[in-house]
């Protein structure tokens, strides 16, 4: 199992001349996203350099020209110019390494988003040792690991952000993803134990739960228009999430606006039933 999507087509990032909330708070604040070369996590780097943030993401070195393609389409929208770092965040030792090169060289690190996720699809008959195992390496191991390597500027600042991406699939456990479901409720479980531990140094966490979001991948594998039927059957908003909007909430938590704010998950699904 990969990590990561493969290489996807890029969509603009328009709408981020759109935004319609400027956070002065997050000016020149230092962001590390996982997985920042495509779908949600292309859309979180996006907003936070359209906020005048200095974003830094992590992608697998197979996804470097799609890191190279965000970069590019940012150029005009972005005051400073989002940072790629390849990296396999499976790699627990390498994954500290980018992290510790990351605080080294900007001097600080004020809100880490853990975004890297693989939601491939298997029936849970035919799950194997290594898959499961896998499923874990990615989805929830390095939200542990790159929440500890950031504890310790976070703590002597006495200011940071976590925020964990989690999923709607914790609530409602469809089918062929039972190592994915059981890696994202972790996230939730994780989210709070952080959120408790960190609460004293100022340090707020928290998780994202969205619905099944129209990036790219999810259109080209497994949002087809019977799933999508069945889907707007089942949500009250009847269009599809896009992935600024899952980044919109991102930008909201990560400001001071949240600042009592911690331990919580916030679930964007459209209002599903």
């Amino acid at each position: 199992m990969r990590s990561c999507a493969m290489p996807e087509p890029l969509r603009g990032f328009d709408w981020v001349d759109e935004l319609t909330t400027r956070y002065k708070d997050l000016q020149d604040k230092t962001v590390l996203v996982t997985g920042g070369a495509t779908g949600i996590g292309a859309a979180i780097v996006a907003a936070f350099a359209a906020q005048g943030s200095q974003v830094i993401f992590i992608d697998l070195p197979h996804m470097e020209s799609n890191a190279i393609k965000v970069i590019a389409a940012l150029n005009s929208k972005a005051e400073k110019r989002p940072v790629y770092i390849a990296c396999d965040i499976r790699d627990t030792h390498a994954l500290n390494k980018v992290i510790d090169r990351t605080i080294e060289t900007f001097g600080r690190c004020d809100v880490l988003i853990n975004n890297a996720a693989n939601d491939e699809r298997m029936d849970t008959l035919s799950v194997t040792p290594d898959a499961w195992l896998d499923s874990f390496a990615v989805n929830l191991h390095p939200v542990f690991f790159a929440a500890r390597a950031v504890h310790a500027v976070m703590a002597k600042q006495m200011d940071g952000v976590i925020i964990n991406l989690s999923s709607v699939n914790t609530h409602w456990a469809p089918p062929e993803l039972a190592a994915y479901n059981t890696a994202k409720a972790g996230v939730l479980g994780l989210t709070k134990t952080l959120a408790r531990e960190f609460g004293e140094f100022n340090i707020r966490v928290n998780a994202i739960s969205p619905g099944w979001v129209a990036t790219p991948k999810q259109l080209n594998k497994w949002l087809t228009k019977e799933k999508e039927a069945e889907l707007m059957s089942r949500v009250r908003l009847k269009r599809r999430i896009e992935p600024q909007e899952v980044a919109k909430l991102a930008l909201f938590l990560a400001s001071k606006d949240a600042c009592m704010i911690t331990g919580q998950e916030f679930v964007i699904d459209g209002g599903r039933f």
